[in-house]
């Protein structure tokens, strides 16, 4: 079985979360067996900046849907999307 590398976009509440704080608590939350890769940050519109998360993870059935519920339920995310998925 493969890895893949899945960049995926956070969206914060608002311009006030604090995007350092999101990092670690996206860290911690990873499910076992995913890695993280990077970060980075998109600007959107009007201060609003998206966080960019790259994992590596298994190339097995489910994919990404582990990363994504365990993101989207931490406080201040707005909305979890994965942009590109890509076998390694």
């Amino acid at each position: 079985m493969g890895e893949v590398a899945a960049k995926i976009r956070v969206m914060p509440e608002s311009t006030e979360t604090d995007l350092e704080a999101l990092k670690q608590r996206v860290r911690d939350v990873l499910p076992e067996g995913v890695r993280l890769h990077a970060f980075s940050l998109e600007p959107i519109a009007f201060g609003l900046k998206a966080l960019i998360v790259v994992v590596i993870l298994a190339d097995a059935e489910g994919g990404t849907e582990g990363v994504e519920k365990a993101i989207a339920g931490l406080d201040g995310v707005e909305s979890v999307n994965v942009v590109e998925v890509g076998l390694l």
